[in-house]
């Protein structure tokens, strides 16, 4: 492939966006001019996109910037703090730990954990909390310093009782999923799944970009601060109204994420990021999400390595439903640890999305996948929870037409796996 092949920056008509770095694939020029329309001065943030084909990297772009005061550029190696798209990569680690032979979907989760046996869970199956139907979503009282404390959460959820209205239907586990998964893959591995994120993703797949939690010091992988309000004033109003409204039995969504100071662990140096909460801290790169989830949609094949195998990648195509899930309203379609598409026939295939608009994502029907990552969460647009919306026909439409002609891959930026040896 020649450098012609591909638009890249500094190649002046033939190039990218102004202000965004990296390489493209020309048929993905349309994606690449939306996605850099996203980030228009500093008080917008910074994020980065990644799309692959045929295992193929085809798209790898960033622009925008990391900090709140705009000073800083975003790079080839800055994450951003995904939220819930955590959880892709936490249901991928158990599929590996599956693929091993080491875990099965319909045995019970007290075979590998016998803690999580007490009060009437002793049935519920590995598919169960993969398809967030375990009837354990809701919080009841948790305070953020609890929240932040791993190794006390998952024995609290261990030994909490079962919710009878919630098991068996969907239910959407906002921030317990995490533990309920860091969990299970302790008890089998004897590993947390910080460490897991790495002997099981980032290291098979040769990326820096995926981590959970702050990246070590010495880690390539620098996190992006988070854009969000810096006001720290209290509201008497609904410092009062959420928690009463969380506590109540059909607490709903709000039941499933709500802790008092929650917005504080988002501010300053982000205190969320101090902890292992698989469903909400990940810090990755738009190219390491996107080869995770490449890989995937190939039938578990890329860069010449079978991360999984062909039957079980195959497998995790769920069936798209309509049925309204239990704390979200709209239907979601949890497969294996993976949603569907929320609004029918606007995505195909299977990922997560996460608060603020994060997202990575698998379409075997074209064997390619994309991820778009960034830091913006609340800012002057307000639709950010849907900020991705505007690439996914643009994308589509190109990652149609790659997959039919033949991928044009780009240079692989960002740093490839290393092994840290820092303190986080």
């Amino acid at each position: 492939m020649t450098q012609a092949a591909v638009l890249q920056s500094g190649k002046g008509d033939n190039g990218l966006p102004e202000h965004v770095q990296g390489a493209a694939d020309p048929r993905f020029a349309c994606a690449v001019q939306t996605f850099a329309s996203l980030f228009p001065g500093p008080r917008f943030g910074g994020g980065a996109l990644a799309v692959y084909v045929d295992g193929e990297p085809v798209v790898d772009v960033w622009t925008g910037w990391s900090d709140r005061h705009g000073e800083q550029r975003w790079t080839a190696d800055t994450g951003a703090m995904v939220f819930s798209a955590s959880k892709g990569v936490a249901s991928t680690v158990l599929h590996r730990l599956a693929d091993h032979g080491l875990l099965d979907y319909d045995t019970p989760v007290a075979h590998y954990w016998p803690e999580f046996g007490a009060n009437g869970k002793a049935s519920i199956t590995v598919r169960d909390i993969l398809q967030h139907r375990a009837g354990l979503s809701h919080l009841k009282g948790v305070s953020k310093e609890e929240l932040l404390d791993h190794r006390l959460m998952e024995e609290r959820i261990a030994a909490a009782p079962v919710d009878r209205r919630q098991l068996g239907r969907a239910a959407y586990h906002a921030v317990t999923y995490g533990w309920l998964a860091s969990g299970l893959a302790r008890a089998i591995m004897g590993k947390g799944m910080r460490e897991l994120f790495r002997a099981e993703v980032a290291r098979p797949l040769d990326t820096d970009g995926l981590h959970l939690g702050r990246p070590p010091e010495d880690a390539p992988t620098k996190v992006a601060q988070i854009m969000f309000p810096q006001n720290t004033r209290a509201n008497p109003l609904i410092d009062r109204l959420a928690p009463w409204l969380a506590g109540l039995p059909v607490a709903g969504g709000l039941g499933a994420i709500y802790v008092p100071g929650l917005t504080s662990l988002v501010q300053g140096d982000t205190p969320f990021l101090d902890s292992e909460i698989p469903s909400v801290n990940a810090v990755v790169t738009a190219r390491g999400l996107a080869k995770m989830y490449g890989a995937l949609a190939n039938s578990g094949r890329i860069d010449g390595t079978q991360f999984l195998s062909s039957k079980l990648a195959d497998g995790l195509l769920g069936k798209t439903s309509l049925r309204p899930d239990l704390n979200m309203v709209f239907p979601m379609s949890f497969h294996l640890g993976y949603h569907g598409s929320p609004v029918p026939g606007l995505l195909r295939g299977y990922g997560h999305a996460g608060l603020g608009g994060t997202i990575g994502w698998a379409d075997p029907a074209t064997k390619s996948s994309f991820a778009f990552v960034h830091n913006r969460l609340v800012t002057p647009i307000v639709l950010d929870q849907i900020l991705f919306a505007p690439l996914i026909l643009p994308l589509r439409r190109a990652m149609t037409a790659a997959h039919a002609r033949g991928p044009r891959a780009v240079p692989q930026y960002g740093t490839r796996y290393h092994e840290t040896g820092g303190t986080h």
